[in-house]
C-alpha cells in the first residue's frame, strides 16, 4: 500500500449552516463514496478528516455534535479518523506520521470546502513530498461575499451581491491553482473509470 484517500471535512457541520442550500454540489457524499468504494478495491488507504473548532459554539465545536462524518458514509473499522483545528489535515494533527508509519506517498484528496481545507491540505502534502491527486468533482464549496460585504448577510443577500465569489469562479481558480504546480486535477470519472 503506497495510496491513500484523504476525506476532508464531509461532515455534518456544513449541513446543519443555512449557508448549506447554497453548496455548489450537493451531491458530494456521492462522490465521495466513489472514491472511498475504488480506493477499498484499490487496497488503499482511507483516512477520514474532520474538522473541529473547540469551544466555539457554532456546528464545528465538538459540544454541538455535528463534528462527525455525513451519517451516509461508513469509515471502515481499521480506517483512521483524526480530528484538525487547522486549515489543513497535516499542522493539527498526526496524519504525516500515520501516512509515513504506512509508507504511503500518493494522496488522493477530496472533500469540503474546495479552496479551502482541500486546497490548502494539497499545497502542504506537496510541500512534503506527496504526489497529490486532487479530485474536483468530489470536493465543494460555497459562494464567498465580497471582503467589504457586511458580516451578518443572509445567503440571499451574499448570492444577489454581484461582487460575490460564485462556486464555478473559485473552483475553476482552485484547478488553475494546483495544476501542474501542487497536484494533478481529476474527476471522479477521470479516476474510478466509472
Amino acid at each position: 500500500m503506497t495510496a491513500a484517500l484523504i476525506v476532508i471535512d464531509v461532515q455534518e457541520s456544513f449541513r446543519v449552516r443555512p449557508t448549506w442550500k447554497a453548496v455548489g454540489n450537493q451531491e458530494i457524499g456521492t462522490a465521495v463514496q466513489r472514491l472511498v468504494d475504488a480506493a477499498r478495491a484499490a487496497g488503499d488507504l482511507v483516512v477520514w478528516i474532520l474538522h473541529a473548532e473547540p469551544g466555539s459554539g457554532t456546528p464545528f465545536d465538538p459540544e454541538s455534535g455535528h463534528v462527525r462524518i455525513f451519517a451516509e458514509l461508513k469509515p471502515a473499522d481499521d480506517e483512521p479518523i483524526l480530528t484538525k483545528t487547522s486549515r489543513n489535515a497535516f499542522t493539527t494533527t498526526n496524519l504525516q506520521q500515520v501516512l509515513t508509519e504506512r509508507g504511503i506517498r500518493d494522496l488522493t484528496l477530496c472533500g469540503i470546502q474546495t479552496e479551502q481545507c482541500v486546497e490548502t491540505t494539497a499545497r502542504v502534502g506537496a510541500d512534503f513530498g506527496y504526489a497529490i491527486t486532487f479530485v474536483t468533482d468530489a470536493t465543494t464549496t460555497f459562494p464567498i461575499p465580497h471582503r467589504d460585504a457586511p458580516a451578518d448577510r443572509s445567503i440571499e443577500e451574499i448570492l444577489a451581491d454581484p461582487r460575490t465569489l460564485q462556486v464555478d469562479d473559485i473552483v475553476s481558480r482552485t484547478e488553475y491553482a494546483l495544476a501542474g504546480r501542487f497536484a494533478t486535477v481529476t474527476s471522479v470519472q477521470e479516476l474510478t473509470g466509472s
